[in-house]
Parts: C-alpha cells; structure tokens; sequence
C-alpha cells in the first residue's frame, strides 16, 4: 500500500508540475514572445489619449443608425458584459429561443427599413456561445449597409467598400467563413485612428 501511495503522490507531483506550472510557463512565453498583440488581448489605444478603445476580439454594443451593429450579446442583464461570458443555454426547440429569435428577426427588419419577407442572417438573431463575437457576417453587413449611408450620407458604394476592405478571410483558407469585425469597421467609418498594442 505504502509503494501504491508513493507511486500515486509522485505522479500528482509530476502532473502538477508540468501541467500546472512547465506547460502554462512555456504556452505564456511562446505567446508574449511570438504574439505580443494577440496574447495582450488585440487591444487597440487611442493614439493621443493611450486610452483603450476596445479589443479586435470582444464585442461592443452599437445601437445607433450610423453604425454597424454585432451579433446580439446573452451575457445577462449588461449586453456585451466581458467578464460573463456565455450564451443563454436555450435549445434550439425551446420556445423561448425561438420567440426571442422571431422578435429579434422583427426589430432587425424595422432598423434596416426591410420588407417584412427578408431574410435574415442567423448571425442576425443569435448570439454566440460565449456572447461576444466580435463579427457579423458579409449578409449581415450587407443588409445593414443601406442604413449606415443614409444615416451617414454617404454614398452605398462606399459603405460596401469598406465592408469589402474590412472583411476577413477563413483561415488557411478553410476554417471558418469570411466575416466582418464591426468594431475595426465601425471605426473606420469614423475616421478614427487607433494604435495597436506593441
């Protein structure tokens, strides 16, 4: 019994040591050593004040005409909340995902000025699993681009010009499909500059 324990203890002792201190160590280093922006949470700074602005990675809410608008955020009673991430846990035959889906679906024709026979993007009445997606699709985009001109008043062409510029591939060209980070976008149309982080 004595050898079993022995042997049970020094195994705890390896695992924790290399999975609970050599392997984080080595994953921190690798990441600030060869991606500095990324493992510093893809801040992006106001070049004048150093303030940050937000992260190319967590969702912001943007409610206002002129502006793209995210995904919907379930991240409890504060939409958009970094610091409780996750989605509502709803199934997708449970009737109050589907009611919310359905007005969802409503409100995002009568913001857009659409018929009431669109049709829209899931992207557009679901939130994602952890409530902060950062992206919305090209046909989110694209159906929320005759609002932002107008409101803007700025001609179409150039609104789909920027959602072409600001549209990210799949990765490798296989994972994924392609999107548009609406913070980077929103951003954009304001004008604003930002700094990334070093």
């Amino acid at each position: 019994m004595i050898k079993t324990l022995k042997t049970a203890f020094l195994l705890t002792l390896t695992f924790t040591l290399f999975f609970g201190g050599l392997y984080p160590t080595c994953i921190y280093l690798i990441g600030h050593l060869f991606f500095p922006y990324q493992a510093g949470g893809s801040l992006l700074f106001h070049p004048n004040t150093q303030s940050i602005i937000g992260s190319e990675l967590i969702a912001q809410g943007f409610d206002s005409p002129v502006y793209f608008h995210p995904r919907p955020s379930d991240t409890g009673e504060s939409p958009y909340n970094g610091t409780n991430s996750g989605g509502s846990e709803l199934g997708p035959s449970m009737k109050a995902l589907i009611d919310a889906n359905v007005t969802r679906a409503d409100q995002y024709r009568q913001t857009n000025c659409l018929t009431p026979d669109t049709c829209v993007p899931v992207d557009a009445v679901t939130a994602s699993s952890s409530g902060l997606d950062p992206h919305i699709s090209i046909s989110n985009a694209l159906l929320q681009a005759p609002r932002v001109a107008m409101a803007r008043n700025m001609p179409e062409e150039d609104v789909h010009a920027l959602i072409q510029q600001f549209t990210e591939r799949p990765s490798f060209g296989l994972f994924g499909e392609a999107r548009v980070n609406v913070l980077m976008l929103n951003l954009r149309l304001d004008n604003a500059v930002v700094e990334k982080e070093r």
